[in-house]
């Protein structure tokens, strides 16, 4: 066990990219020499680039949210997998253990550990400090945009989903939507929605322009496809 010294955050940063590099290239492993492509190693980046940005804006405690955003995903449970739900409790079980090992301010570790808890969509957990509200905001945001069409996409070719359905690509008709066989459907079962759970000010801000970029996206998808772009009733 590392002592319990003085470091910069960007010493402490060291030892959290490190871990998650552990991290990636043991599932890069189990994916058969590839990671799942919505949560590798550059979603994690993207990930703390954008909670620093809010936490500056927010002028929220950086010694939280950093180790948070890096270690937010520390355990992957798959998106088809039935404890998807528990991921995020399992991370922060799991970030906790770490940040001990490592010899990280104890006074930080409830918080990093509530922002990991509820930074997941699925787990329902609501965040009750602003450093949490950055951490779910910035992951959120991953989700949205040009980078969160690459990634649905992205998994759903892993999960072999087909990119939409024939006769009704966006469900307008009053189909039932399935993301679990159709990616398109994830736009609107869950992506849209997320936009509407972001906390920040900035991250509201940021949010609204990604998911202005995906309807240009849907309605240029829809043209190529001789359609008319109509979202579904989700009442």
């Amino acid at each position: 066990m590392i002592a319990p010294v003085q470091k910069s955050l960007i010493e402490w940063e060291a030892l959290f990219e490190a871990k998650i590099r552990e991290v990636s290239a043991v599932e890069a492993a189990h994916f058969g020499g590839g990671n799942d492509p919505a949560h590798d190693h550059a979603h994690f980046i993207r990930v703390v680039s954008t909670a620093r940005q809010l936490a500056l804006s927010e002028n929220a405690k950086l010694e939280v949210v950093i180790p948070a955003a890096w270690l937010h995903d520390l355990v992957n449970v798959p998106k088809n997998d039935p404890r998807r739900s528990q991921a995020s409790r399992l991370s922060g079980v799991e970030a906790d253990t770490f940040l001990r090992s490592i010899g990280y301010p104890e006074v930080f570790l409830p918080e990093i550990r509530h922002a990991i808890e509820a930074h997941s969509f699925s787990a329902k957990i609501e965040a009750n400090s602003i450093e949490a509200a950055i951490v779910q905001d910035a992951d959120r945001l991953d989700g949205l945009g040009a980078i969160g069409i690459a990634r649905v996409f992205s998994v759903g070719g892993l999960l072999r989903r087909r990119i939409y359905e024939p006769e009704d690509p966006f469900g307008a008709r009053g189909r039932q939507l399935d993301d679990l066989e159709n990616t398109t459907d994830h736009f609107f079962i869950k992506l849209f929605r997320t936009a509407t759970t972001l906390r920040t000010r900035a991250g509201r801000e940021e949010g609204a322009k990604r998911v202005e970029f995906m309807r240009v996206y849907l309605r240029e998808l829809a043209r190529e496809l001789g359609r008319e772009y109509s979202e579904p009733s989700l009442d």
